[in-house]
């Protein structure tokens, strides 16, 4: 029996490890535009059934309870939150927040299904073309928008029309439509990092609409979305998992005693 007692610590110990994993790259992550955390979830494992719920003692009568024993437990999941986090103030034109639902959506330089993000922080490359990240080895954004070179003012409206001044002409022109994708179950996307996500048979098709239609979020020009990681629940949750692996390391002290004074008694 204590033998077991060991290996259903063990299963305790490497679960916490894993949400402990998770814990500091969501703390990792706290100053990364965008960044959605995540949190481990548990499941518990088979049990050892000694006997059976309702099973029939020799009077004829059912035991109303049985006597079953867990043999640990495992990570089922990680699951992302993906709540709203904090607008920063960038003051930049080509910087954009979601505020609600939604993704953007860039393209693939592998020529497969598209990338979506959060992360608003875009740049225009060589070509005058809209892209995330770096100018020179950013993603395209779906549609490509391009402003040119002559450009002296970006506008882009909380529908997501992208427009641009030039200089002598007082009057807006558009450059194109910033769209968004939505998903049914956004926690179903392959995180790839870069703060870039993919679909996946899970989160299903992406439902693309643009900003302020039904289900849609509206954008905010000048702004970041920050992480929604916070800090102070991140800690408690540190420090519960650090009690919670401890006692699991007593639980396996406690079952190797027990086995040293059984091999003890052997020898006597």
């Amino acid at each position: 029996m204590s033998v077991q007692t060991l290996y259903t610590a063990a299963t305790g110990m490497e679960a916490l490890e894993t949400k402990l994993d998770v814990i500091a790259n969501n703390m990792a992550n706290i100053n990364t535009t965008g960044f959605k955390k995540d949190r481990a979830n548990f499941e518990d494992l088979f049990y050892r059934q000694i006997r059976a719920p309702g099973a029939q003692n020799a009077d004829g009568s059912l035991t109303p309870t049985g006597v079953e024993v867990g043999l640990g437990v495992r990570v089922s999941s990680t699951q992302s939150d993906h709540g709203q986090g904090a607008f920063q103030t960038t003051e930049n034109a080509l910087d954009f927040a979601i505020e609600g639902n939604g993704f953007f959506a860039v393209t693939n330089p592998n020529g497969g299904l598209p990338f979506y993000t959060r992360a608003g922080n875009f740049n225009i490359n060589a070509n005058g073309q809209l892209v995330l990240g770096s100018s020179n080895t950013g993603f395209l954004v779906e549609p490509n928008i391009t402003i040119p070179q002559e450009a002296i003012n970006v506008v882009v409206t909380g529908n997501g029309n992208v427009q641009f001044r030039t200089a002598g002409n007082a009057q807006l022109q558009t450059a194109g439509q910033l769209t968004l994708a939505s998903f049914i179950n956004p926690d179903g996307l392959l995180k790839l990092g870069d703060n870039l996500f993919q679909e996946t048979a899970a989160s299903g098709t992406a439902i693309i609409g643009n900003p302020n239609d039904p289900g849609f979020g509206s954008l905010r020009q000048g702004f970041l979305e920050t992480s929604n990681v916070e800090p102070v629940t991140e800690l408690i949750d540190l420090i519960t998992t650090q009690r919670a692996f401890e006692l699991n390391s007593q639980v396996v002290q406690a079952g190797d005693q027990i086995m040293q004074v059984v091999a003890n008694l052997r020898r006597g």
